[in-house]
């Protein structure tokens, strides 16, 4: 009984780092401006919802192309927090974001806010993106949340790259 309790942890405790990193590797998609990567993250039936509700790859990859132009502002973000149903199929993952532009004098200026996406186990074994909004912060980040943001990335690249899908 407690090797089969050991074995429900460990596939938990993977589970929860497959999501960690493949959250981070969406992001590093975003940063890296690499379209086609970023494109292999989203589940065809995603919807990422703000203002208004964006459904399926093609529309999300064309309202995020804002991101992805050579003076674009650059968005980063991490998960803070990651949670697996029992089941292994779904995921949820919550941080902070990070919009970084710049003013009209060249100035860096900085947008926070908070990410949760929900994650789905597809058959071919890959997490993808399937619901994700996100929302301005409600007050400048603090130390901790800077920090996130600025570390280095723990994850190796065979465990969240996946080959692009159209």
């Amino acid at each position: 009984m407690a090797l089969l309790v050991f074995a429900a942890c460990t596939a938990a405790a993977d589970a929860i780092d497959d999501v960690r990193c493949r959250e981070i590797g969406f992001s590093q998609a975003a940063e890296n401006r690499d379209m086609s990567a970023f494109r292999s993250f989203i589940d065809a039936d995603a919807r990422f919802v703000s203002n208004s509700v964006l459904r399926g790859v093609d529309d999300i990859a064309a309202a995020w192309s804002y991101f992805f132009g050579e003076d674009s502002p650059t968005i980063k973000w991490r998960p803070q927090i990651v949670e697996v149903l029992e089941n292994g199929t779904l995921a949820l993952s919550r941080g902070p974001f990070r919009v970084t532009s710049r003013d009209a004098d060249g100035v860096a200026v900085e947008e926070w806010g908070t990410f949760n996406s929900v994650w789905r186990l597809n058959d071919d074994g890959q997490w993808r993106v399937v619901l994700d909004a996100g929302s301005p912060a409600a007050a400048p980040p603090d130390d901790a949340t800077r920090a996130l943001l600025d570390a280095e990335v723990s994850c190796s690249e065979s465990e969240h790259e996946t080959p692009a899908t159209t």
